[in-house]
């Protein structure tokens, strides 16, 4: 069975369907593939994402496995503490004196990477 490792990022201050549209395309990829590509988009959540993944390389060549055989297995971004009531909102004050709360989301990035052996 092949080892995997991860890393997570969390409390990044975006929003998670931002960060999901850029995970669509990485899934399976190797991971300097992954990265190569990261660096060529032009998104704002492409570097918390390039962090991460970067971070799981390290992991994976402190436990001695070969980096050019890696590849992402799971990649997600979860919603963060930012919808709680009395964290991550800011008053907006709306006609006749009422109060409109703007959401300050927030997300979790998991990245796993697994090494996959040639055959």
């Amino acid at each position: 069975m092949p080892e995997s490792v991860h890393a997570i990022a969390k409390h990044i201050p975006m929003s998670p369907m931002k960060v999901r549209r850029i995970l669509a395309p990485l899934r399976g990829m190797p991971a300097q593939a992954a990265l190569d590509a990261l660096r060529a988009m032009p998104h704002a959540a492409t570097e918390p994402i390039y962090k991460v993944i970067r971070s799981a390389v390290a992991n994976a060549d402190e436990m001695g496995l070969d980096i050019g055989s890696l590849y992402i297995v799971q990649l997600k971004a979860d919603e963060g503490p930012g919808r709680m009531p009395g964290r991550g909102w800011r008053a907006n004050w709306g006609s006749r004196g009422r109060y409109r709360p703007i959401r300050k989301r927030s997300s979790h990035i998991t990245v796993v990477l697994e090494e996959r052996l040639p055959e």
